[in-house]
């Protein structure tokens, strides 16, 4: 793609870079093809493609409208363009990069910032977020059906195990799932310790930064990244080999430290070093020694499993988890258009509702097609969006490998600081 990027926007390191992304992009139109926006829609302007060249022209000097915002607001940041595109388009930063640009120069009415701001002051915060969450299940029963479902019944977590082993991961708690699903990480944690690996939490460490980077706010976005960097950093010099996170949306951001602070004199190096060391919790799992286990009948065998974008397109890890559920005898169903987005993408599911709900009711009637007794899935985002819809329950993949654990006693699960 030919580009006309002025000078002093060419010189800077975001310029550099949206430049080379510009440039290797061939307009072949492929990406529409698997972006769920555009099959919606069918506007060039709601497809990877037409936001392409809306980025361009900001890029080169054109002042953003608020339709450039609308149409780049709309994007999920799913990335499947990435996978389908034969080019190797990185379309997920150049959209970071647009995004920050149009921002700075288009003005949100009043009421959409208060609800920005707002979502940036809760969510990422678990006390605070716990305390609105509790307030809404107290009110749960007086509520409309359809209010009431949006809300999450109250959940608690079997203990998990506090076992000294060799092998020493950090786990990235988390902001929104401890609250919503804490089953999840205490089944992570009984999972790697029959692996023999000690799955340990960390005092300060907390939000990957996601939600505020992806609502424009890139510096307090930093400010969480570095706050979970000094956590960890004392743990990886004394031999942690892992970081390990539960969440797959949560998994690609720090995934990304390295990159976001590269500029940063003070956290360059460690922040590419915790990117390097962060797993996946599919990858520790799907790489252990798992050949005794198997499922008992008292499980339900047959499920559907959604596979997150953040796994599949941002991680590449597609068929990781599918293998391993039926490695231990679980039956999996076929979901058609698998790789099309579920509508969740962190904040997308209350700023873009309709465009969400429309994508949310496609997935579940693709994962429902084969009448599965579970759905399960790999991100707190898509299980909650999910969860209201279906006709099964909804849970993550971790919770369902926990059950094929022989039955053990825990003591009750603390935080672990060394």
């Amino acid at each position: 793609m030919q580009t006309f990027i002025p000078e002093t926007t060419s010189r800077t390191a975001y310029g550099k870079e949206a430049e080379q992304i510009l440039r290797s992009c061939v307009h072949c139109g492929f990406c529409n093809t698997t972006c769920p926006t555009y099959q919606l829609l069918g506007d060039e302007l709601d497809g990877p493609r037409g936001r392409i060249y809306l980025i361009k022209q900001v890029l080169e000097g054109n002042t953003p409208s608020r339709s450039t915002q609308l149409h780049l607001d709309r994007c999920l940041t799913c990335r499947a363009c990435e996978t389908t595109c034969p080019s190797g388009v990185q379309y997920g930063r150049l959209l970071d990069i647009g995004r920050a640009l149009t921002e700075a120069q288009v003005s949100r009415a009043p009421i959409d910032r208060l609800f920005r701001r707002a979502l940036r002051y809760v969510l990422p915060y678990t006390n605070r977020f716990r305390r609105l969450v509790q307030a809404g299940q107290g009110i749960r029963p007086l509520l409309p059906r359809r209010w009431r479902d949006e809300i999450p019944p109250r959940q608690s977590a079997a203990p998990a195990p506090v076992k000294n082993h060799e092998r020493i991961m950090l786990l990235l708690e988390g902001c929104v799932q401890p609250v919503l699903r804490p089953q999840i990480n205490a089944s992570a944690t009984r999972v790697l310790d029959r692996l023999q690996i000690l799955l340990m939490s960390v005092n300060n460490s907390g939000c990957c930064g996601a939600i505020s980077h992806h609502l424009g706010a890139d510096q307090e976005a930093k400010s969480f990244m570095r706050r979970n960097i000094d956590a960890w950093w004392p743990h990886v010099q004394n031999g942690a080999e892992a970081i390990v996170v539960t969440a797959t949306g949560c998994t690609t951001m720090v995934k990304e430290y390295g990159h976001l602070l590269r500029d940063d004199p003070n956290y360059q190096h460690k922040a590419q070093r915790i990117s390097e060391l962060t797993r996946d919790l599919s990858e520790i799992v799907t790489t252990g020694n798992t050949s005794s286990w198997s499922r008992p009948l008292s499980i339900p065998a047959r499920v559907a499993f959604h596979s997150p974008c953040t796994l599949q397109h941002g991680l590449g890890l597609d068929g990781n988890v599918e293998s391993l559920l039926t490695r231990l005898g679980f039956d999996l169903t076929h979901v058609p258009d698998g790789h099309l987005c579920c509508g969740s993408a962190g904040t997308y599911s209350l700023l873009q509702r309709d465009l969400s709900r429309q994508l949310r009711d496609n997935k579940l009637a693709a994962l429902q097609a084969g009448q599965p007794q579970q759905i399960i899935t790999a991100n707190i985002g898509c299980l909650t969006h999910l969860m209201p819809g279906a006709k099964v329950p909804v849970g993550h993949w971790i919770e369902l490998v926990d059950s094929v654990s022989e039955p053990t006693h825990y003591p009750v699960h603390s935080t672990v600081s060394r």
